[in-house]
């Protein structure tokens, strides 16, 4: 409802506006040229009644129950063009439901219910109650026992980005679809600060691409006798004999988990081996679609000038011979290409994050018949797959024999909000890892052969147990969650007796509560744990200025490093003997030299942050003391549903939420003390707030969705930060 000055728009736009606005009224209205009620809210798209009502009244002049296009005008020509004291005055004519000149307490609370409905913001009465009063006695400086115009004006001066946003417009109810302006621009990739963020993964492709490149001109010069379609047959040929051999030394994960410890981290894009392994997925596929016409074109034409075999007798069948072993190059070629087309289109994107991983997750298993057949097929594979063959076999089996000989149990289960299920492990002593990495976990109860990868929420510190946090969105973890909501679980479970020792032993160390919670339950599951595995998460300790931004349950890494890093603060922090000032010494050492960490998390709903509240309320009571440089950890909570603070009908609830988050200390929707802001980041902004800090070298480590990650890389290549993205949450 409210938009920023910078945004007003201009002489031309407001024509352009006004005329879109007449054809979009015209459009709804009926014969009579008149819109109601019902047809008014349906154009605001709201979701609380409560504010088309008091909007529709204000614009309805002369109170007919109906509004013409020339009232419609009227009154948006005084919202668009109008003086701050108009413009307040519609705002204070909105919480003034009776219309008597003033706003009494029960107005007020009216206002702020509906506010939290249309932000979907969930409160007990009495924080309402608490809210409104927190406001009203803040407003009503007289005492009187309502807020006048005047006291309501001078209450919002308090608030100055309120004050800033109150150019009150109504394109932000009826937006015209948005044409932008094409601006010529440099394109991305050709900047410098693109070329400085990338410059690994850059001189990594230019390589690949000219081995590429030179393998493919030295095997096809090697059959120039034979024609141009064999030439470039056995060019791609060479290529593919390299990059089907290259495509799993990119998903050796225990070599590359290593290999993050040592210099090599510094040279070779290892925190983007996923994305290589996918772009050396799709050139095989080009290489192998070129590879196979060149081969029937030359097949075809041997058919018309010697005749002795029909094309389809060339590539269904080993009568012409051709191939190293009884003649197999042509069929064995045919169920490779078949294969390959299988796996590009099970491991796209549309089928991996639609609910069905487990198709991705099978048809990727055909790579073992696709390297059988390529012995098979070409007599040279082998050369290059025997080293890589025996590194990936070597991987494989030590992983199993690791995972099989350190069975563990799920032994406790906590069903959180938006269908997380949240798992306790227990931990062997001999299981070790870093903030960060994750596992591949598979429960036989669920599926005897299925392995998952989760990020690993708790701490390295953390002796017994490790803690999964994982999001229902395909059948295998849909059907975890599932299984753990069956209040038969435990009666079902077999070794009872040793199972009853292990919850009376939790219920002993949990102060001895011995009641769960219907959706919080000790357990004894049988599960096999693979890894850990290193992500690029592991050289935050290594940046000076960290921001780790989690999207949703995208959160669940940073639980584990943010517990790390408190820990290590908390071993540095320092008590006074004779007073109770405490303070923290220098945190850089040689493991970390962190110097600030900014924590940002964006959630869609209120219930979403009940998941880890508990363990951000225990990190602010760790730096509870203001420390001389400032915090070393600040958070941010973001709640995207909230109505903004541009809105016009989110202004009185997020004052009322500010007034009495500084009388409690205490944020009404988190229960922190970090205050919840409404909406989305203003990235530009919070990230030129962060280089005002000169804390350092800023490295930012993000985890969500993939659209905002283009967003949140680019705003980081604008400011010359360090991007790094997790693929596990």
């Amino acid at each position: 409802m409210v938009m920023n000055k910078d945004s007003t728009m201009s002489v031309d736009d407001d024509a352009n506006w006004l005329e879109w606005v007449t054809k979009q009224f015209e459009n709804i209205a009926g014969e009579d040229k008149e819109i109601n009620l019902e047809e008014f809210k349906t154009a605001l798209k709201v979701k609380e009644s409560f504010f088309a009502e008091r909007f529709f009244s204000l614009f309805d002049s002369d109170a007919s129950g109906s509004i013409s296009l020339d009232e419609l005008l009227e009154a948006l020509n005084l919202l668009t063009h109008g003086s701050e004291t108009d413009k307040l005055r519609f705002l204070f004519q909105v919480y003034d439901v009776d219309g008597s000149g003033s706003i009494d307490p029960d107005e007020l609370r009216i206002v702020l219910k509906s506010c939290l409905r249309e932000s979907a913001i969930s409160l007990p009465e009495e924080k309402l109650d608490d809210l409104t009063m927190a406001l009203f006695e803040s407003a009503d400086k007289d005492n009187s026992g309502a807020i006048t115009f005047e006291e309501l004006k001078e209450e919002l001066e308090n608030f100055p980005e309120v004050m800033d946003n109150l150019t009150i417009s109504a394109a932000n109810w009826l937006k015209p679809p948005t044409t932008e302006k094409y601006t010529r621009q440099t394109p991305r990739y050709l900047t410098p600060a693109y070329w400085h963020n990338n410059s690994r993964k850059l001189l990594f492709m230019c390589c690949y691409i000219l081995v590429n490149i030179f393998l493919f001109t030295f095997a096809a010069m090697e059959h120039t006798s034979f024609g141009g379609w064999v030439m470039l047959a056995k060019g791609c040929g060479q290529c593919l004999n390299f990059n089907c051999t290259f495509i799993g030394v990119l998903m050796l994960r225990r070599c590359l988990t290593w290999l993050r410890a040592t210099w090599v981290v510094r040279v070779l894009p290892l925190d983007q081996h996923v994305l290589l392994h996918q772009l050396v997925g799709f050139a095989i596929f080009g290489l192998s679609v070129v590879h196979a016409f060149a081969h029937v074109v030359n097949f075809a034409k041997l058919t018309q000038n010697v005749g002795t075999y029909q094309l389809w007798e060339y590539l269904l069948t080993t009568r012409p011979g051709i191939g190293w072993i009884y003649g197999l190059a042509s069929v064995t070629g045919v169920i490779l290409q078949l294969l390959i087309v299988l796996m590009l289109i099970c491991s796209s994107t549309f089928v991996r994050r639609s609910g069905h991983f487990e198709v991705f997750y099978w048809t990727h298993l055909s790579y073992i018949w696709v390297w059988a057949l390529l012995i098979l097929h070409g007599s040279n594979f082998w050369k290059w797959f025997v080293l890589s063959g025996f590194l990936f076999l070597t991987e494989k089996i030590v992983g199993i024999a690791v995972s099989r000989i350190g069975a563990t149990q799920v032994v406790e289960v906590n069903l959180l909000p938006s269908k997380v299920t949240h798992l306790v492990i227990k931990r062997s002593p001999f299981f070790h890892y870093k903030p960060g990495d994750y596992v591949y976990v598979n429960i036989p109860a669920i599926a005897k052969y299925e392995w998952h990868p989760f990020t690993i929420s708790s701490a390295p510190e953390q002796k017994d147990t490790i803690w999964l946090h994982i999001r229902s969105l395909g059948q295998w973890t849909n059907q975890l969650f599932e299984y753990f909501r069956q209040p038969e679980l435990l009666d079902n479970e077999p070794k009872r007796l040793t199972k009853n020792m292990t919850n009376k032993k939790h219920q002993r160390s949990s102060r001895g509560s011995k009641v769960l919670s219907e959706n919080h339950r000790y357990c004894n599951i049988k599960c096999y744990i693979d890894g850990p595995y290193g992500t690029p998460t592991r050289t935050i300790f290594t940046s000076e200025h960290a921001v780790l931004i989690g999207a949703g349950i995208g959160i669940t890494p940073f639980a584990s490093i943010l517990q790390s890093i408190m820990y290590r603060y908390r071993m540095r922090k320092q008590n006074c003997p004779s007073c109770s000032y405490s303070w923290c010494e220098n945190v850089k050492d040689n493991e970390m030299s962190l110097r600030k960490v900014d924590f940002i998390w964006i959630n869609r709903d209120q219930k979403s942050f009940e998941w880890f509240v508990s363990l951000l309320t225990k990190l602010e009571m760790d730096q509870a003391d203001e420390e001389p440089q400032g915090r070393f950890l600040e958070m941010h909570m973001y709640m995207t549903s909230a109505l903004s603070k541009n809105d016009m009908k989110a202004l009185g609830l997020q004052m009322a939420l500010d007034l009495l988050a500084k009388k409690e200390n205490r944020d009404s929707i988190t229960g922190l003390r970090t205050r919840t802001q409404p909406g989305r980041p203003d990235w530009s902004k919070v990230f030129q707030k962060i280089a005002e800090e000169k804390k350092g070298k800023v490295h930012v480590f993000f985890c969500g969705s993939p659209v905002l990650a283009k967003t949140i890389k680019a705003q980081c290549e604008h400011f010359g930060f360090k991007f790094y993205k997790e693929n596990f949450q």
